[in-house]
C-alpha cells in the first residue's frame, strides 16, 4: 500500500481523503493557497506546501508546482479529489510520466469520456441506451436549427466539454436555439478552451439517478446501487439520496448492468460514476461519466458500508476488488445536503467570516467539513462549505432525522442555503419521493405564487 499520498485539492473532501488515508496508515500531504493557508485540510494533513496566490489558475491548476511538490515530499499517489484537476486527462498523463500514481482512472478514459460526443459514440457501440441526439459537433447554428427539427422540440444544447450545467440550455423553439446557440458556445470556449456544441432530444420531467461503480485492474467490475440526484439547481445537484425512491428492484438491476457494461466497454478502473436520465416510465437513458468520485458518494458509502476512498487507494496500488457484485448488500437509507455559502433566494455566493458555527449531533447524522467556526470564506473557490448526510433505517426516518438535524444547523456571518433546504424536505413533493429534475424551479415558482397573493 502507498506510504504517502498528496491529495490535490482543497475543503471537505481534501479533509475526507485525508481521514481515510490515516486509517490506513498512510502519510498526507496538502497542498494550499495563499487564501487556503489557514483552511483546515492544511492542519489535518501531515505535511503542507505552498501552492501560489489564490487564483485556481496559479494554485490548485498548476500541474507543474503539484508534480514539484509531490517529488519534494517524497508522495507516491495523488488523489485528486473531485473539481479542479480530477477529470483532467493532462494531470493523470503527467502524473504516469512522472512516476507517480494518479488515483482514479487512466488519462485515456478520462479524455474520451471528458467528451460528450465521444461518450455517446461509445456508449452506442457498448449497447447502453442513449438519449436520441447527435455524435458529432454542430458546424454552426444553421446545422443546430436544422438537427433540432429533425429531433423535434424541446432539445438540450450542449457543450462537448462541458460540466456544472455551463454551455447547457433548454430550448423549445427556433428563435430560442439561434439566440441561446453563440452565448452558450462562447461560455463554452471560455470555461473549457472548447466551444464544441451538440444536442440532445430534452426527456421532460426527467429524474436524475447515477450508478455508482468500482473497476480493479483486472476487468472486475461492480455496481454499488443508485443515487437519486433530482434535485437541482442550474444543473447542480443540491440533495441526494440512496436508494431512489422511484426505481423498482427490476429496473434497478437493468441500470446498474448497464453501467457496469458501459465501464467494461472502455476498460474502466477505479472509482467512477455512470449518468442516467430516466423517464416517467422508467426508461432510462445514458447521460455521462464522471471519472473521479463523486460529491454524494457519502450516501453510497452510508447504504453499503463500503469505504470508496479505501477502495480507490486499493484499487491505484494495483490490488483487486475485495468483493463480488452478490456480496454488495443495501441497508438503510442515506440522504445527502449540500450546505452553500450563498443567498438562499438568489443562489448568489456569500463570502466572509464565519462567527457561529454550531452543527447538530445525533444517531445517524455525519458531517463533511471544510470549514469551522472563525474560518473566512473566501470568494474564490465553490462556495460548497460543508456536506450534512443522514441514515435512517428507511427513508421515513431518514427524513425526519434530516428535518431535526437542518433545524439545529446554526452559522451565522454569512448566509447559506439551509433555509432553502429546510423548504425542500418539508416539501410534499419530496416527502413523497415525487422529484424530478425541474422540482427546484417548480418550487420557485409555486413560492413566487404565494409571494404574489
Amino acid at each position: 500500500m502507498f506510504k504517502k499520498v498528496l491529495i490535490a485539492n482543497r475543503g471537505e473532501i481534501a479533509r475526507r481523503v485525508i481521514r481515510t488515508c490515516k486509517a490506513l496508515g498512510i502519510q498526507t500531504v496538502a497542498v494550499y493557497s495563499e487564501a487556503d493557508k489557514d483552511a483546515l485540510h492544511v492542519t489535518a494533513a501531515d505535511e503542507a506546501y505552498l501552492l501560489g496566490p489564490a487564483k485556481v489558475s496559479e494554485s490548485y491548476l498548476n500541474i507543474d508546482k503539484i508534480i514539484e511538490i509531490a517529488h519534494t515530499s517524497g508522495a507516491e499517489g495523488i488523489h485528486p479529489g473531485y473539481g479542479l484537476l480530477s477529470e483532467n486527462a493532462e494531470f493523470a498523463r503527467r502524473c504516469e510520466e512522472e512516476g507517480l500514481v494518479f488515483i482514479g482512472p487512466s488519462p485515456e478514459v478520462i479524455s474520451k469520456m471528458g467528451s460528450k460526443i465521444e461518450a455517446r459514440k461509445l456508449m452506442e457501440l457498448a449497447g447502453v441506451p442513449v438519449v436520441p441526439g447527435i455524435t458529432s459537433p454542430l458546424a454552426d447554428v444553421e446545422e443546430a436549427v436544422e438537427t433540432a427539427k429533425r429531433i423535434g422540440y424541446p432539445v438540450m444544447l450542449k457543450a462537448s466539454a462541458g460540466g456544472g450545467g455551463i454551455g447547457m440550455q433548454i430550448v423549445r423553439g427556433e428563435d430560442e436555439i439561434r439566440k441561446a446557440f453563440e452565448g452558450n458556445q462562447k461560455r463554452a470556449v471560455s470555461f473549457f478552451g472548447n466551444g464544441e456544441m451538440f444536442i440532445e432530444k430534452y426527456v421532460e420531467n426527467p429524474r436524475h439517478i447515477e450508478i455508482q461503480i468500482l473497476a480493479d485492474g483486472e476487468g472486475n467490475t461492480v455496481y454499488l446501487w443508485e443515487r437519486e440526484c433530482s434535485i437541482q439547481r442550474r444543473h447542480q445537484k443540491v440533495v441526494e439520496e440512496a436508494p431512489s425512491p422511484f426505481l423498482d428492484e427490476e429496473t434497478r438491476s437493468k441500470m446498474g448492468e448497464a453501467a457496469v457494461k458501459a465501464a467494461k466497454s472502455i476498460g474502466y478502473k477505479n472509482a467512477g460514476t455512470i449518468e442516467f436520465l430516466v423517464d416517467e416510465n422508467k426508461n432510462f437513458y445514458f447521460l455521462e461519466v464522471n471519472t473521479r468520485l463523486q460529491v454524494e458518494h457519502p450516501v453510497t458509502e452510508e447504504i453499503t458500508g463500503i469505504d470508496l476512498v479505501a477502495e480507490q487507494l486499493q484499487i491505484a496500488w494495483g490490488d483487486t476488488l475485495r468483493f463480488k457484485q452478490s456480496e454488495i448488500k443495501r441497508n438503510g437509507h442515506a440522504i445527502e445536503v449540500r450546505i452553500y455559502a450563498e443567498d438562499p433566494k438568489t443562489f448568489f455566493p456569500s463570502p466572509g467570516k464565519i462567527t457561529k458555527f454550531v452543527l447538530p449531533e445525533g444517531l445517524g447524522i455525519r458531517h463533511e467539513l471544510g470549514v469551522s467556526e472563525q474560518s473566512v470564506v473566501t470568494p474564490f473557490y465553490d462556495p460548497m462549505i460543508a456536506k450534512l448526510v443522514v441514515k435512517g433505517t428507511d427513508r421515513n426516518e431518514a427524513i425526519e432525522i434530516l428535518k431535526d438535524a437542518l433545524s439545529h444547523y446554526v452559522v451565522e456571518g454569512i448566509k447559506t442555503n439551509i433555509p432553502m433546504l429546510q423548504k425542500v424536505v418539508e416539501h410534499d413533493s419530496f416527502v413523497s419521493g415525487d422529484t424530478t429534475t425541474n422540482f427546484v424551479e417548480k418550487y420557485l415558482q409555486e413560492n413566487k405564487k404565494t409571494v404574489t397573493k
